[in-house]
């Protein structure tokens, strides 16, 4: 369904609009843009988000009750995700996060946005929290350079990429295009961040994920280590929050049944598979995943997030027939330790704590 949003950059040469997001798929040619931005800084228009300010004395507080990332104690300039989870685990929001020292800055796309608020402002009770939207819009720069006009930014590893997310007024959105374009990079559309974000493996929820997924399905919302490199969404040394517990039990116990990886498609096929297709395995054809969203990468052609039971990974898979394949480079290297596991085999054994 085509939406109200239209932004100023399709006023840019070439731009092709997108019906669903109101901005550019591409500029004229989708395939050569991928190939520069693998060699030059690329600006990307993401102005369809939602930026909501969160503000207050008590904001932090209240965030970190709230959702999966650790918010109460982040310095100034903090970038970082964050998961809202229902009583059972199951991902209901996924917003990125900037502190700026004064407000916390979420951006989300437009489909929950106003749940996302809704949630917020039914859960801070007497606290002293603002909750408002913003005139704000999101760019995105892949492979280096600033981002003119940008009031704050973070950074975050996107696969081969660097990517830097900065919040630029709306009315300054066409001056931070052509100054980038002309001072650094080129401007790239849609079509070449969607590559992008299949390759680093992020999610969008509600085309990705589907009302079971759970945290642990998506290797890169789990911060693991000291240090972990890029502060993931959920952070498993922190308070309590609504649907820890599962993210506990997994990360303890057990793995997830299902994993997010990466296909690679049968370019072949007649027709292309849509976002959640039943995915299919054997002689028999049983169910065994869910397709997310399909691009074309220049170089590899069809390329695809899903969700893939893992007793299928290792398989030939089908989708409408389209014949597919897990990308190994997709799967997970580290999942844990599953301390909780490891002891109650010990206890099974007769050689754990106590025993």
């Amino acid at each position: 369904m085509a939406q109200s949003y239209s932004s100023p950059l399709l006023a840019l040469p070439g731009a092709v609009p997108d019906e669903a997001t109101g901005v550019a798929l591409h500029y004229g040619n989708p395939l050569a843009e991928q190939r520069r931005m693998r060699e030059h800084p690329a600006l990307i228009d993401r102005s369809h988000r939602a930026v909501v300010r969160v503000g207050g004395p008590d904001a932090a507080t209240i965030l970190n009750n709230l959702l999966s990332q650790k918010l109460d104690d982040v310095p100034a300039g903090f970038g970082g995700s964050a998961l809202d989870l229902d009583m059972q685990g199951h991902v209901l929001h996924h917003v990125d996060v900037i502190f700026n020292g004064d407000a916390f800055y979420f951006d989300m796309p437009r489909a929950q946005h106003e749940s996302f608020v809704d949630y917020l402002s039914r859960m801070k009770f007497w606290s002293d929290v603002t909750i408002e939207d913003t005139d704000l819009a999101v760019v995105t720069v892949l492979g280096g350079g600033s981002i003119p006009g940008a009031d704050m930014t973070r950074a975050v590893p996107f696969g081969a990429w660097l990517r830097i997310d900065g919040l630029v007024p709306r009315e300054s959105l066409h001056h931070a295009a052509t100054e980038f374009s002309r001072e650094i990079g080129n401007v790239v559309g849609l079509m070449a961040f969607e590559v992008a974000r299949v390759r680093a493996m992020e999610p969008e929820l509600g085309v990705d994920l589907d009302s079971k997924s759970i945290p642990h399905e998506v290797p890169r919302f789990i911060a693991r280590g000291e240090a972990p490199l890029y502060p993931a969404a959920v952070h498993l040394n922190k308070g309590c929050y609504r649907g820890q517990e599962t993210v506990a039990r997994v990360e303890n116990l057990g793995r997830s049944p299902r994993l997010l990886v990466m296909l690679q498609l049968d370019g072949s096929s007649p027709s292309e598979p849509q976002v959640g297709a039943a995915i299919t395995a054997g002689p028999g054809g049983r169910t065994v995943g869910r397709l997310g969203t399909v691009v074309h990468d220049a170089d590899e052609g069809p390329i695809a997030l899903a969700l893939v039971k893992r007793s299928a990974l290792d398989g030939p898979l089908e989708i409408d027939g389209t014949a597919a394949v897990v990308d190994a480079a997709s799967l997970p290297t580290d999942e844990g330790e599953h301390a909780g596991r490891r002891a109650v085999e010990g206890l099974r054994r007769g050689t754990g704590p106590g025993v």
